[in-house]
C-alpha cells in the first residue's frame, strides 16, 4: 500500500511539473466553476451475485465490502439482469481463437507508458475511454475518478488502424493532451489526472472477461469509471451493465456515469442531424469534429469545454512579416476548422503572443496579429511549436 500510495503521488507530482514538448496556456484563464457533479447510474449486488433493482429512493452502487466511495443520491439503475450471461473461458481462447492460452497475453505490458512492473495505477479507480477530443464528457469521468483520489485515464489508442478505419488527424495533439488535463485540476479536487495509454491491438480480441481480468490481475486497480454507452470485449460485445457485473466478480468498483448530453443541440441550415448511429444528443467526439467541420467554434468550445487549440509546427517555408505569418496546412498536429475566416483568436507559444484572426483556405493558414508589434524578427523560429485558439 506504500508502494502504491508513493507512486500514485511521484505520478501526480510528474504530471502537474512536466514541461510540454508545445506549452500553451491559455492567455486570458477564466474563473473555473465549481463542479457539478452528475448522477452515476447505480449497481448492486444481490447476494447471489445476480444484479437487483436497487428499493425506489435508495440507489446504490457496485462496491465490494470494505471499499466504501461517495456518490450522488439521484441515480437510475440499470437493469442488469436482462440477457446478461456470464462468460466462460471454458470454449475461448484469450484472443477468441484456438492455440493461444491466456499466459501469452498476460505476459504482454497493458499499459505502453508504464514500467515493468505496470505499477502505475495500483489501487487506483480509473477511467476508461478513448478520450480523444478531451471533451466535457470526458472530463465528468475525470472527476468521479477523482473522488478516491489521484484521478486515471486508461485511454485505448491505435484503434483506427487496427480497425482500418479512415485517417482523421487527432481532435487534441498529443504533446497538448498534458496541458488540457491539468486544466482539468478544478474539477478533480485540484488533482491533475493522469492518462495512460493501451494499446488497442493487445486488448483487440480479449472477452469482457478477459479485460476485467486483465485490469484487476495485471494492473491492481481498485476500480473503474465508464460512462452508460461504454462498450468492451470483442467485436465491443461487453456494455456497462456486463462491466459491472464481471468488476463485481473480480472485486472491483464499477461507477457507470450518465452521458453528458449535449443541451445546445446547433442546427446548421435549419437542420440538426445525427452524426452517427449511436448519437443518443450526448457530447462525443464525433460531435466536435462535426462542429469544426461546421467551422462553428463557438459550438466546439461548448463541447471541449475550452478553446480549440490547434498547434502547428513552423515549417522554413513559412511567410513572415511584420504582423503577419502564413503556414502550410501541411504543418499542423490536429484537427483544423473548416476553411474560413476567424476573428478573435489567440496565437500562444508558451505565452501569449496576442490577439489576431486566422484565414484558412485550401493550402495555407494566415495568421494576421491585431497588434503590429506582436512580431519581433526572431519570435518565430523553424520547428517551433505555436497555438491557435480559436475563440
Amino acid at each position: 500500500m506504500e508502494r502504491s500510495a508513493a507512486s500514485a503521488a511521484a505520478a501526480a507530482a510528474a504530471a502537474a511539473a512536466a514541461a510540454l514538448s508545445c506549452t500553451f496556456r491559455s492567455p486570458s484563464p477564466s474563473p473555473s466553476p465549481a463542479p457539478q457533479w452528475r448522477p452515476l447510474l447505480g449497481f448492486r449486488s444481490h447476494p447471489r451475485g445476480r444484479g437487483t433493482r436497487a428499493a425506489a429512493g435508495a440507489p446504490s452502487l457496485l462496491v465490494p465490502p470494505g471499499r466504501l466511495f461517495s456518490y450522488c443520491s439521484q441515480s437510475k439503475l440499470l437493469d442488469v439482469d436482462k440477457g446478461q450471461n456470464r462468460c466462460s473461458l471454458a470454449t475461448f481462447s484469450s484472443f477468441g481463437q484456438p492455440g493461444i492460452s491466456n499466459e501469452d497475453v498476460v505476459k504482454d505490458k497493458l499499459l505502453i507508458d508504464c514500467g515493468e512492473d505496470q505499477d502505475c495505477v495500483i489501487d487506483g479507480i480509473v477511467a476508461l475511454g478513448k478520450f480523444d477530443a478531451l471533451h466535457i464528457g470526458h472530463r465528468e469521468l475525470a472527476m468521479h475518478a477523482s473522488k478516491a483520489g489521484t484521478p486515471f485515464l486508461l485511454s485505448f489508442v491505435g484503434m483506427a488502424e487496427v480497425l482500418g478505419w479512415e485517417y482523421r488527424p487527432p481532435i487534441v495533439a498529443q504533446c497538448d493532451r498534458k496541458r488540457v488535463l491539468s486544466s482539468w485540476a478544478p474539477y478533480c479536487r485540484n488533482v491533475v489526472p493522469i492518462e495512460y495509454q493501451v494499446e488497442f491491438s493487445k486488448v483487440r480480441y480479449l472477452t469482457p472477461r478477459q479485460f476485467v481480468e486483465r485490469l484487476s490481475r495485471d494492473l491492481k486497480i481498485r476500480g473503474v469509471v465508464a460512462g452508460e454507452n461504454y462498450r468492451f470485449g470483442y467485436k465491443a460485445s461487453g456494455d456497462a451493465a456486463e462491466l459491472a457485473k464481471l468488476c463485481e466478480e473480480f472485486g472491483l468498483s464499477a461507477f457507470i456515469v450518465r452521458s453528458v448530453m449535449d443541451t445546445a443541440r446547433r442546427s446548421h441550415n435549419g437542420v440538426t442531424t445525427s452524426v452517427n448511429s449511436s448519437d443518443k444528443g450526448q457530447v462525443s467526439s464525433s460531435r466536435v469534429c462535426h462542429a469544426l467541420a461546421m467551422g462553428d467554434m463557438e459550438y466546439v468550445s461548448e463541447l471541449l469545454g475550452r478553446k480549440h487549440c490547434l498547434v502547428l509546427t513552423v515549417k522554413e517555408n513559412h511567410l513572415q512579416e511584420r504582423k503577419r505569418i502564413v503556414l502550410p496546412k501541411s504543418c499542423t498536429l490536429n484537427m483544423l476548422p473548416a476553411d474560413g475566416l476567424y476573428e478573435n483568436c489567440d496565437l500562444v507559444n508558451g505565452g501569449h503572443l496576442g490577439q489576431c484572426r486566422v484565414i484558412i483556405n485550401s493550402v495555407t493558414i494566415d495568421i494576421e496579429m491585431k497588434d503590429e508589434n506582436s512580431l519581433s524578427p526572431n519570435t518565430i523560429q523553424e520547428d517551433q511549436q505555436l497555438g491557435i485558439e480559436f475563440g
